[in-house]
């Protein structure tokens, strides 16, 4: 794991609030020069701490309203069927988020839809589909209390 000092920790800050900020504002706001500040961030991409950049939409603007919490209990948890789940689950486009889980259920799903009847869909012609499923349960988040993918830094 690369060792990041003070200064490279507000770099990531400030590009966790705005992937889009220039260099010379970058540089002015963690009170390095241009080229120095430059060679750190590159260095941080480098070392795979910054994943990449991306916009952040607005769930409900774009259309997906609707937000589902899924646990997912496999029957048997064979390293073949985990990686089978796991492979088939990264190819479903309204699945953000999948997590193995420790505790009674295998797996934790982020789902998103336009409405009811497109969860249900996915729900029918998708995820049910799968092999070595046990049992699924869903639960509807109702308001969003709070979101962020800005991880703790300073």
């Amino acid at each position: 794991m690369p060792i990041i000092d003070d200064i490279d920790k507000r770099i990531l800050a400030i590009l966790q609030e705005d992937g889009r900020i220039s260099n010379l504002d970058l540089s002015d706001k963690v009170g390095l020069s241009p080229s120095p500040c430059l060679r750190r961030l590159r260095n941080l991409e480098k070392d795979g701490l910054i994943d990449r950049y991306v916009a952040v939409l607005d769930q409900t603007k774009a259309g997906f309203p609707v937000s589902v919490f899924i646990s997912v209990k496999l029957e048997k948890q064979l390293d073949t069927m985990l990686a089978e789940f796991e492979n088939t689950v990264r190819l479903f486009p309204e699945v953000l988020e999948c997590y193995l889980m420790t505790g009674s259920q295998d797996y934790h799903l982020r789902v998103v839809a336009t409405d009811l009847a497109a969860y249900e869909r996915f729900l029918k012609t998708k995820l049910t589909r799968l092999e070595n499923i046990a049992s699924i349960e869903s639960s509807f988040a109702l308001q969003q209390v709070k979101y962020t993918n800005k991880l703790p830094l300073l």
